[in-house]
């Protein structure tokens, strides 16, 4: 296993870097700490080639330029919507940046996505390599209270498996929900979208959006619609429909589904033609599928192939977005002092 890290660009005359992690089977995961972008993943199909799975960018230029799509980057400090931008913890209300239309999305102008963070390669342990992101939010960055400290740690194993872990710890109570924003497309460098893509999502019920994608707070049942996702469903058969919180997301899903268990293969993609499969485990209590329903309207290349709907999608896991608002979701809180820890584990894998 092995660990490369060479010069990726600059950003404010500050030099980004790219490391790419690449275990004995060759799996290899890139990362920038630009964002802590996850820039490419090559993993096998059934043949064993090698290919890349995920949607980014060569150049720093380009994350920059094209920074809506959050191709590959953690989100942070609220990963997803909080309606106007307000919250209220202990009293105070707080107003945090309206980045889409008044509304915050993903932390706002700049959050965690867009910023640079120190790193370390982790000590190599057997099987396992890691690097290490670490970042300062001050008191008040984009509105938010309390001094934060934030680690994100990659970890690739000799299994296949990537394994995503967050830590956030702040002086004073406020709000932190973290995600990675990776777009996969199991195809493999791109040729083919993912409408055909069939997903499994243990999930009884997902929750409804309003017409600026916020939640009602209505939790919707899943059965006998195009979002049940159990038993495994291909994602044209959603696109496709008619469903109103289809046609209201653009024609396809960004939609949080509660997930009913964890760490227990949870989440299943697989595009047959190419026989790859991506299982994902995590503690988050939901998921949040978005379908790419809106890269058509960027024109732009990913690497060499034009921008489209439905190019890749998202598996967003955390908590459920605009939950300081919705009591009975799972809340997004961070006391003062307390640890925030949070995993995810995505495996590669293929059905030969």
């Amino acid at each position: 296993m092995e660990i490369r890290k060479e010069l990726f660009g600059y950003k404010h005359n500050q030099p980004v870097y790219l490391f790419k992690l690449r275990n004995d089977h060759g799996l290899e995961i890139s990362c920038i700490n630009y964002g802590c972008i996850i820039t490419e993943i090559l993993a096998p199909d059934r043949e064993g080639k090698l290919e890349n799975i995920v949607l980014g960018f060569d150049s720093i230029e380009e994350y920059e330029r094209h920074s809506s799509p959050y191709f590959g980057a953690v989100v942070g400090r609220f990963a997803g919507r909080i309606k106007e931008g307000r919250f209220t913890l202990d009293g105070q209300e707080y107003q945090v940046t309206k980045n889409e239309n008044q509304n915050h999305l993903h932390g706002g102008n700049k959050g965690f996505s867009k910023v640079l963070w120190d790193y370390n390669v982790g000590e190599e342990k057997e099987n396992e390599i890691s690097i290490e992101f670490c970042y300062f939010s001050p008191n008040g960055e984009e509105g938010y209270p309390g001094s934060l400290d934030v680690k994100v740690i990659y970890s690739l194993t000799n299994e296949n498996e990537l394994i995503i872990t967050y830590y956030g710890k702040s002086d004073k109570k406020t709000l932190l929900n973290m995600t990675n924003h990776t777009y996969f497309n199991l195809s493999g460098d791109l040729k083919r979208d993912i409408l055909y893509h069939e997903l499994t999502i243990k999930s009884d019920k997902f929750i409804e959006l309003d017409d600026e994608l916020l939640p009602t707070g209505n939790l919707i049942d899943v059965k006998g619609t195009v979002f049940d996702f159990r038993k495994g469903r291909k994602i044209i058969t959603g696109v496709k429909s008619t469903h109103p919180q289809i046609l209201l997301a653009n024609k396809g899903f960004d939609h949080p589904f509660l997930l009913n268990t964890n760490h227990q293969q949870e989440i299943i993609l697989y595009e047959k033609e190419s026989g790859r499969k991506l299982v994902i485990e995590t503690d988050e209590p939901s998921v949040v599928l978005y379908t790419g329903n809106k890269l058509g309207e960027q024109r732009y290349k990913i690497r060499n192939v034009n921008s489209k709907n439905y190019l890749g999608l998202c598996l967003e896991t955390q908590a459920p977005p605009d939950s300081v608002h919705h009591p009975h979701f799972h809340s997004s809180i961070l006391n003062e002092n307390n640890i925030y820890r949070k995993r995810t584990k995505y495996l590669f894998a293929s059905d030969k």
